[in-house]
């Protein structure tokens, strides 16, 4: 039993090592050169990543390691593409998609398409409103390529895309003024005068250090093992028309029109901080929400309950979706949430039926399971090198339950 568990995360932690030293190779790589505008004639397919890798004119993919580092980077924008295009493999057929569901798709795919007959181009788009995708507790989608984000506007010829990157980890572009690395002779013109100043400060603290260690054991926080924080990805590249929206929302930000077709914008804040200022903007027609991994179900670092002492779950903490997902609901915009493993969904499902605010006030809009256009490389947890999970493994949606409310005319005689 032993040598078999050993063989499986073996084989698993060489494939990804060997995938990092593909990234680093620097050899050319094909499987991510992206296709442009689809041609009116052809349609997509969504039934799985070959099939739209061919329909959508990608390079071949070869090799099972070209198939990891492309669905990697496509994740995100295909996760997206495929709930909501009107080719999507989640139907009322196979069960994944409700009635409710299939009135909430309805809604936004008058946005997203033209009608039947029309031609699907980016003229035909000119009086349409502005689909808006929000991505709450965005990281690592957040420091994408806008390049890869733009083909999710080649699904949809027509439509006009505004994301909102919104989340305490979102990844900013870098300062414009940011400073140059030093030259290396002119740090070592410094040495000499840099080794001195140390060593004085050396023999000035000398006689203190016992004291500061001992005060530093004192304050040094307990470990807690087996709590995984994502960090927040490094900056990313300023672009040419970047522009900070400080001023707009209040918080650090940006806005990005990268094509006229898409314009990204990312705000490094809590959702609860900065939904105020969509609240009265909201339309099913033309807004949703996409949670990649949100956690609902893991206990919250941060807000214990007074009555146990106890952590709360992530959906209940006051501190992270506590006071976000009542707010989503409120505004009966469909809610689309992906997991990494079967036991994330199921963590995250359990928990936000049990939660204040939340159970019993959402109504299914996506049956949970697997989602065909999850990456396909294991990401490998920190902690524990046996903990490996795939980016987007299972995909479920909810919204707010809808109060059907009969008004009797008071001249009424019946």
């Amino acid at each position: 039993m032993a040598d078999q568990e050993h063989k499986k995360y073996c084989s698993r932690l060489r494939e990804v090592n060997e995938d990092d030293h593909d990234l680093r190779s620097g050899r050319k790589f094909r499987e991510l050169e992206m296709p442009g505008p689809q041609a009116y004639e052809e349609a997509i397919s969504f039934a799985n990543w070959d099939v739209f890798w061919y329909t959508r004119g990608f390079p071949s993919m070869d090799t099972e390691r070209s198939r990891r580092h492309a669905s990697k980077i496509l994740t995100y924008p295909l996760t997206i593409g495929s709930i909501l295009h009107q080719n999507s493999g989640l139907t009322l057929s196979n069960q994944r998609v409700t009635p409710e569901g299939s009135r909430s798709l309805a809604a936004l795919r008058t946005t997203l398409h033209v009608p039947p007959g029309a031609p699907d181009t980016e003229e035909a788009g000119a009086a349409k409103p502005q689909m808006r995708i929000f991505i709450l507790g965005a990281r690592a989608e957040s420091s994408l390529p806008p390049h890869a984000w733009e083909q999710l506007c080649m699904l949809f010829p027509s439509c006009h895309f505004h994301l909102f990157f919104i989340g305490p980890q979102v990844s900013l572009p870098r300062p414009a003024n940011s400073p140059s690395p030093k030259p290396p002779n002119e740090s070592a013109t410094k040495e000499d005068n840099i080794a001195d100043q140390s060593a004085a400060e050396n023999v000035s603290t000398m006689h203190t250090s016992t004291d500061t260690a001992k005060q530093r054991e004192e304050d040094k926080p307990v470990y807690t093992p087996n709590v995984y924080e994502p960090p927040t990805p490094a900056p990313i590249a300023r672009l040419k028309r970047t522009r900070s929206s400080v001023e707009l929302y209040g918080i650090p930000s940006y806005t990005v029109p990268y094509t006229p077709q898409l314009t990204i914008t990312g705000l490094q804040a809590n959702y609860a901080e900065v939904h105020a200022q969509f609240q009265d903007t909201f339309d099913p027609y033309t807004d949703a929400f996409f949670l990649f991994s949100p956690g609902f179900g893991f206990p919250s670092p941060n807000s214990v309950s007074e009555l146990d002492g106890k952590p709360y779950l992530q959906v209940a903490s006051p501190t992270e979706w506590g006071p976000v997902v009542p707010a989503l609901l409120a505004t009966r915009c469909a809610i689309y949430i992906t997991g990494f493993s079967p036991a994330d969904v199921e963590r995250d499902i359990r928990s936000i039926e049990t939660a204040p605010d939340v159970a019993g006030e959402f109504e299914w809009v996506i049956t949970p399971g697997e989602n065909a256009f999850g990456s396909e490389k294991w990401e490998v947890a920190d902690f524990d090198p046996r903990v490996m999970v795939k980016t987007n493994w299972g995909v479920w949606g909810i919204r707010g339950k809808g109060r059907e409310v009969r008004e009797r005319s008071s001249f009424s005689l019946f």
